[in-house]
């Protein structure tokens, strides 16, 4: 390793402490739906009472994306990122103390809430490390532990309830965080501050010269509204998120009984292990291929949206996934196209801003974006109930998913085409 790599690497460290994070996250995220079952038969949670408690958590999160994108411009990621996780790890584990839905809710919105903080302060951390030409990597990155987070819930958590029932489940995975929170508050600072960080890496994390006389002032949010940067983000967020919560929803039982797999909750291993293996390929991916545009001499502008296009275009092919005549492997291929190129999309979307705004104005107008997907995933989970629900009751349920997955595979075609129509070209916006 020669000296110059030497100086340039513990920005990477940080990548992998907030990809930790993000793991933590959707693990604690995911442990509900993988206990639905024994809740049903333990609690007496059906359908409907199930629904409204993934409903309180996405509409919690959508407002505590908000909330918490402010407090962290605020308080700063060092402060803020800590005691999120630490809010989202006591949610997480007060689930083993309820007794009902009204409980389980409770506990849910209370991890929405808190479990918002996690994006906006991972990509104002991005943004405090990274030059505009590694953001988009490491944002892949770091978003990547959402799909091993995905992974790592139906491998361990079934073990967990064999051995202890299913409330240790939720303390086990709760008590997660709070060993990476020390870890935090031991090793993070802000690169300015930091002890290990060289002069020759600060010179690199600030090679963008636009940012250099950034003041620290904070922004409003009335402010930040005036900006048509701020809106392309909520509408591209607002029309993509959603779909990411349906896959998470709604394929497993489109897997058991749509298509014929024949598989048990017990038996989703494999084909939901293979989908998230590949959403971790198309999240780093995502990021590699706006990052080497920009190498090769293209505007980080120019980057995301060409590198957006094409993964918007692979999205396409998920109108095939209730084709009879693909197979049932076929079929999960597409929607690990899909969802791969939702997270590539993603890592190059929430980069925007932090190539269009300040650093001190990442983490609000990342909140608000994911307020808007948050809120559309609520609002997807509803439409999709009802689409399926209404097919179902004709016996033709098939039909149901055709029109949902032509729904998804529209939806990141007209958000690209409304961000790059309406959007300022190339303008970074001046908050100063």
């Amino acid at each position: 390793m020669t000296k110059t790599e030497k100086i340039t690497s513990y920005r990477w460290t940080i990548c992998a402490l907030i990809f930790f994070a993000t793991t933590i996250n959707y693990l604690d995220r995911q442990v509900i739906g993988i206990l639905k079952p024994l809740l049903e038969s333990d609690l007496g949670i059906g359908e409907k009472a199930y629904s409204h408690i993934i409903m309180a958590f996405q509409i919690l999160y959508g407002v505590g994306m908000v909330v918490a994108g402010r407090l962290i411009d605020r308080f700063g990621t060092k402060i803020g990122y800590g005691i999120s996780v630490i809010l989202w790890s006591i949610a997480a584990m007060g689930h083993a103390l309820a007794k009902g839905a009204l409980g389980f809710g409770f506990w849910r919105g209370f991890l929405g809430i808190s479990e918002a903080g996690n994006f906006p302060a991972a990509i104002k951390t991005v943004a405090e490390w990274f030059p505009k030409k590694e953001r988009a990597l490491a944002t892949g990155i770091f978003n990547s532990g959402t799909n091993v987070g995905a992974i790592v819930a139906p491998l361990a958590i079934p073990a967990i309830v064999s051995a202890w029932g299913w409330q240790a489940a939720f303390i086990i995975t709760g008590a997660i965080g709070f060993i990476w929170v020390v870890i935090w508050f031991i090793y993070y600072e802000i690169p300015e501050k930091h002890k290990k960080v060289s002069s020759g890496e600060l010179a690199f994390i600030h090679s963008d010269l636009d940012e250099q006389a950034e003041s620290v002032e904070k922004v409003s949010w009335l402010k930040l509204l005036k900006y048509r940067q701020t809106w392309l983000f909520f509408i591209g967020k607002g029309l993509t998120d959603p779909i990411w919560w349906f896959y998470l929803f709604w394929i497993p039982g489109w897997l058991s009984t749509v298509r014929g797999a024949g598989l048990s909750v017990s038996s989703f291993g494999l084909p939901l292990a293979f989908i998230y293996t590949m959403t971790t390929v198309g999240s780093i991916g995502g990021g590699w291929v706006s990052g080497y545009m920009i190498r090769k001499g293209m505007t980080p502008f120019k980057a995301r949206k060409y590198t957006m296009l094409i993964f918007a275009l692979l999205v396409t092919p998920i109108v095939f996934a209730q084709s009879p005549s693909i197979g049932n492997w076929g079929a999960v291929c597409l929607i690990a196209l899909a969802a791969a190129s939702h997270q590539a999309w993603s890592a190059n979307i929430f980069t925007t801003v932090s190539d269009a705004f300040p650093k001190k104005a990442v983490s609000s107008v990342t909140g608000i974006g994911g307020m808007a997907g948050a809120l559309g995933g609520a609002f997807i989970s509803y439409i999709a109930g009802g689409i399926l629900q209404h097919f179902k009751n004709l016996g033709h349920i098939e039909t149901g998913y055709v029109v949902m997955f032509a729904i998804a595979g529209s939806a990141y075609l007209l958000a690209w085409i409304i961000m790059n129509v309406f959007a300022p070209k190339n303008k970074q916006v001046i908050l100063d």
